[in-house]
C-alpha cells in the first residue's frame, strides 16, 4: 500500500508544481498500447548475425548471473531452494516470448524482486496479476504516470533494499572468512555506487579468483602416525603424530590435472628435501615416499605424468614411491596409461598402515641383508 501512496502523492505533486526547467525529474511521456508484434522483423542475415550473437551472448551470462544470484538471495531468507537450470529454462523460454512481441531482454530483477518479497508475494501468481495490471495501464492508465517523479521509484526500490541487509551476516563472514566478506562488501558496494551489473561482475569475478587459487594450489598434507592407534593425521593439526623413520607419508586432497600438476610436483620434493635435512642430522635418511589419494577424485594425463616424473626423480635417488587408496576412476587411468606397470602393483596398498608396514619390513630386511653381506666379509 505504501508504495502506490507514493506514487499517487508523487505524481499529484509533479503535476502541480509542473515546470519544464526547474520541475521535479519524471518519468516522461508514455505512450498507450502495447508492443506490437516483432516476430516478422526476425533476420537470419550472415552480415548481422555475429553481432547478435555477440551481444546475445555477453548480456545473457550476465543476465542469468544477475537472476540466478538475486533468486538464491532471497531463497535464503525463506530457507528455500532454487534450482539454477530450471531458472536458465524459464529465462530463456521468456526472453524468447517476449522477443516476439518487442521486449527487451529481462530477468528476475533486483528491484521488482524485492517489492514482490516485501509485498508478501508467495507464489508465481503474482506474476500474473503484475502483467494484467500491466497491460491495463499500458492500456489505459500509460499517460498518468508520466508525472511519476523518479524520486518516487527510487525511494520505493530503497525501502525495499534497506530491509534486505542483514548486517549480522556480513559480521558473520567478518569472523568466519575474510575473503568472502571482501566479496560481500564488492557485491554491496558495486551494486550501490556503480551498477548492478557491475556490482555481480566484480563479485563473481573476485569468487572465480579465489577457485583459480584453491585450485592452483589444493591441500596436501604431511602425515604422521598418533600414539596408541592406526591413524595418519596431518601433523602440523596433530602435533603429537610423528613419522615413521624412514619414511615420508604425503596426503593429497584435490583432483590432479594441467592447473595444478607442477605445484604437487614441486611440493613433494620440498617435503622430500625438508625431510632429508633433518633425516641426515638423524642418521636416518627417507628411503619411502607415501602417497595417500584418497582425497584425489580425479586425474587427466598430465596428472599422470606428473607422478610418473616425481617416481623418476625419486629412483634417481633411491626412494621408493607407494600408491595408498587411489580411488576406481583414479586406479583406471593409472592402469591405462600402464603407469602401474612401472610403478609396479605391489605398491599399491588399501590403507596408510599396510603402506608402511610393507616400506619398513623392506627397509629392515635389506639392512639385515647389508649386516650378513659385512659379517661373511669380515669372516
Amino acid at each position: 500500500m505504501a508504495p502506490m501512496v507514493v506514487v499517487i502523492l508523487g505524481c499529484l505533486l509533479a503535476y502541480l508544481t509542473f515546470d519544464s526547467k526547474h520541475s521535479i525529474q519524471t518519468v516522461g511521456h508514455l505512450h498507450k498500447g502495447l508492443n506490437p508484434i516483432s516476430i516478422k522483423y526476425l533476420n537470419f542475415d550472415t552480415e548481422y548475425l555475429p553481432y547478435t550473437l555477440k551481444a546475445g551472448i555477453i548480456t545473457g551470462i550476465i543476465a542469468l548471473a544477475e537472476g540466478i544470484a538475486i533468486g538464491r538471495s532471497f531463497a535464503i531468507i525463506k530457507n528455500e531452494q532454487v534450482d539454477g537450470n530450471k531458472e536458465m529454462i524459464a529465462f530463456g523460454f521468456m526472453n524468447i516470448v517476449g522477443s516476439f512481441f518487442s521486449c527487451y531482454l529481462t530477468t528476475g530483477p533486483f528491484s521488482k524482486t524485492a517489492v514482490n518479497y516485501n509485498s508478501g508475494c508467495k507464489t508465481a501468481a503474482s506474476n500474473f496479476v503484475m502483467a494484467i495490471g500491466m497491460m491495463l495501464t499500458l492500456l489505459f492508465l500509460a499517460p498518468l504516470f508520466s508525472y511519476t517523479p523518479l524520486v518516487a521509484l527510487s525511494a520505493i526500490i530503497m525501502s525495499a533494499m534497506l530491509g534486505l541487509i542483514n548486517y549480522e551476516e556480513a559480521y558473520h563472514l567478518f569472523k568466519v572468512d575474510k575473503f568472502d566478506f571482501c566479496i560481500c562488501l564488492a557485491a554491496f558496494f558495486g551494486v550501490a555506487f556503480i551498477t548492478m551489473d557491475m556490482g555481480l561482475m566484480i563479485s563473481v569475478a573476485l569468487a572465480l579468483l579465489r577457485a583459480l587459487l584453491y585450485v592452483a594450489r589444493p591441500a596436501a598434507c604431511k602425515l604422521g602416525k598418533l600414539p596408541d592407534s592406526t591413524l595418519y593425521r596431518d601433523i602440523e593439526q596433530y602435533t603429537e603424530a610423528s613419522s615413521p623413520p624412514g619414511i615420508l607419508a604425503i596426503q593429497l586432497g584435490s583432483p590432479i590435472y594441467y592447473a595444478n600438476g607442477n605445484y604437487i610436483r614441486e611440493r613433494i620434493l620440498r617435503w622430500i628435501r625438508d625431510d632429508e635435512s633433518i633425516s641426515h642430522a638423524n642418521g636416518k635418511a627417507v628411503k619411502h615416499v607415501l602417497l595417500d589419494l584418497t582425497g584425489v577424485t580425479s586425474i587427466d594425463t598430465t596428472g599422470i605424468e606428473t607422478l610418473v616424473e616425481v617416481l623418476r626423480m625419486l629412483e634417481v635417488e633411491d626412494i621408493k614411491m607407494k600408491i595408498v587408496n587411489p580411488r576406481q576412476e583414479v586406479l583406471e587411468k593409472m592402469m591405462r596409461s600402464k603407469f602401474v606397470d612401472k610403478i609396479g602393483k605391489e605398491t599399491i596398498f588399501l590403507c596408510m598402515e599396510d603402506a608402511v608396514e610393507a616400506s619398513y619390513d623392506f627397509s629392515v630386511l635389506k639392512e639385515e641383508q647389508g649386516r650378513e653381506e659385512q659379517r661373511s666379509g669380515v669372516a
